[in-house]
């Protein structure tokens, strides 16, 4: 379904009753109205990145509901379509931290590298943000940050805005490195996000760890 490795982490969770319910309620959605994204890419961020290969998770709440943005990883978006305020905020960000001027939308390369792009919500009806809140998808997503929050191997965690931030309790592995601060979107992203050096300290702490840094450009 997923891939090798999360299909055997999340085995138990697969064949909870919530997730059949779950599954049911999306597929009906999907014949029924506008749904992103598309049905086939709901799972990319578990299949771009597996349970062994996580290095770090940015935790997002629910997919872009525009058309043609969302394709499964939190924060990214198809080339060819609007930059959304908040990725155009993290872009600002990487280049005053790193140097790295990035106009590249779609982040799957950052998810090869080891970057658990995560929606804690993985889909919405078109034009309408958290129309899927409260269906089982929060159960679900969960269930995989208290996964990856058990790990030996140490990972970051990157929590940006109050809603990702809720969700450090989840984090029982204390020898992970939790950074978190307020939404990038424009909204907030003037009250400590910007000058925050996401990258930067994500990359030191990995190479502390003796793992490999993360590319992000």
């Amino acid at each position: 379904m997923i891939n090798k490795k999360w299909d055997e982490v999340l085995k138990e969770e697969l064949k909870k009753e919530y997730f059949k319910d779950l599954g049911i309620f999306v597929k009906d959605e999907y014949k029924h109205k506008i749904i992103y994204p598309e049905y086939q890419n709901i799972f990319n961020a578990l299949r771009y990145t597996d349970y062994d290969e996580v290095k770090v998770v940015i935790l997002g709440q629910d997919p872009y509901h525009g058309e043609h943005e969302a394709h499964g990883l939190s924060f990214s978006v198809r080339e060819g379509v609007r930059t959304p305020p908040s990725l155009l905020n993290i872009f600002k960000e990487l280049e005053s931290d790193l140097g790295i001027k990035r106009t590249k939308t779609d982040l799957t390369d950052w998810a090869k590298e080891g970057v658990l792009l995560l929606n804690s919500i993985m889909t919405v009806v078109k034009d309408s943000p958290l129309s899927h809140k409260g269906k089982g998808w929060e159960i679900f997503t969960d269930s995989i940050i208290e996964k990856l929050g058990e790990r030996e191997e140490v990972l970051v965690f990157i929590l940006w805005g109050s809603y990702a931030r809720s969700k450090k309790e989840l984090i029982k592995n204390k020898n992970h490195f939790i950074l978190e601060c307020v939404h990038p979107s424009p909204l907030s992203a003037s009250r400590g996000f910007f000058g925050s050096k996401p990258f930067s300290k994500t990359n030191e702490f990995l190479k502390k760890n003796g793992l490999k840094e993360i590319n992000w450009g």
